[in-house]
């Protein structure tokens, strides 16, 4: 099968941790057998003319290439970029951006409709999002299946304890959504063990100076395995987290983990890998960090549950989508 991925998305384009879950997928897609073709942005652009350029190169792609499926991340711009290059039949995975944008940001609803009515099949990466999606985009019901981004783990390991007092870890950009001031103000209110933000953003002089409190910045993605073994407990609690894919991350490495109940995280951490909460409220936050400190580490359950989304089984789920997709008719 002749594949064209189009992402907006790549290692060297603006999200890291992304790009490389979409290079993981098309190196799977390429190993079962299958052509790949390439239409990405694999470094990072400034304003609207990187996905004209983007536009360009997919459209040259299909010329050239004639694939038998366009597969492509992100339902807008580039589901309608893939949507618009050709006749082959569209796949696209919807993430959670392009879904809270429907309504949000002018004229994404109509560019989302157009994508839904000619994509062949959407994928949504945890059914959370996948509801979000079907109650803003009517014409996706029916047609949007849920294969999360899974985890890589033979890049992703059981590794031993660290010694010491406990040691939490937040992986995410400082801002709002991801709700790093009250997962810090909670952090000071237990009063023991130590926290590090890998990650950055606005919100980082607010939590410069605090006690106990690290700010490692941003990282290159084959660091965060190494900064995952170096802690005891992962800690998510975004206001809402459409899938959790540090949270996956950390389960795969043995940590225990806390967890947003707002979004993908209740569909795979089980009780005995680690703790959802409810990111709003601060007393609970305080006790998911002490209850989750108290689980094993390594945490045996959380890789075993991380297991279920090995990457390897995620690239099989997707190739049968579009395999299905392909034998459809041309659009």
């Amino acid at each position: 099968m002749r594949i064209l991925l189009v992402s907006q998305m790549y290692p060297g384009a603006t999200d890291p941790d992304l790009g490389v879950f979409v290079r993981e997928l098309e190196e799977q897609l390429a190993a079962r057998g299958h052509q790949v073709e390439r239409a990405v942005l694999d470094r990072r652009g400034v304003g609207k003319q990187k996905y004209l350029r983007l536009a360009r190169a997919t459209a040259a792609a299909s010329r050239r290439f004639h694939p038998d499926v366009v597969y492509a991340h992100f339902l807008f711009p580039t589901g309608l970029i893939g949507a618009l290059a050709g006749h082959a039949p569209l796949v696209v995975t919807a993430h959670g951006r392009d879904v809270r944008n429907v309504g949000w940001i002018p004229g994404i609803r109509a560019a989302t409709r157009l994508v839904a009515r000619r994509a062949a099949s959407i994928i949504a990466v945890s059914d959370y999002l996948r509801r979000e999606l079907e109650a803003k985009v009517p014409e996706a019901r029916g047609k949007t299946e849920v294969v999360d981004s899974g985890v890589d783990l033979e890049r992703f390991t059981v590794q031993p304890a660290p010694l010491g007092a406990t040691r939490y870890l937040c992986i995410a950009s400082l801002i709002q959504r991801k709700n790093v001031l009250r997962l810090a103000s909670a952090f000071e209110r237990l009063g023991e063990g130590t926290l590090s933000f890998v990650g950055d953003g606005p919100l980082r002089p607010q939590l410069e100076g605090r006690p106990g409190i690290e700010l490692v910045g941003r990282v290159p993605y084959d660091r965060i395995p190494a900064e995952i073994a170096a802690a005891h407990v992962v800690v998510q609690p975004s206001l809402i987290e459409p899938f959790g894919q540090a949270v996956l991350e950390a389960m795969a490495v043995g940590r225990a983990v806390v967890a947003t109940r707002i979004g993908g995280p209740p569909e795979f951490v089980p009780p005995d890998a680690g703790v959802l909460v409810d990111p709003a409220d601060e007393d609970a936050l305080v006790e998911a960090l002490r209850s989750a400190a108290a689980l094993p580490c390594p945490n045996q359950a959380a890789r075993a549950a991380a297991e279920e989304h090995d990457v390897r089984r995620q690239a099989e789920k997707i190739e049968a989508i579009l395999e299905r997709a392909a034998r459809g008719p041309r659009a």
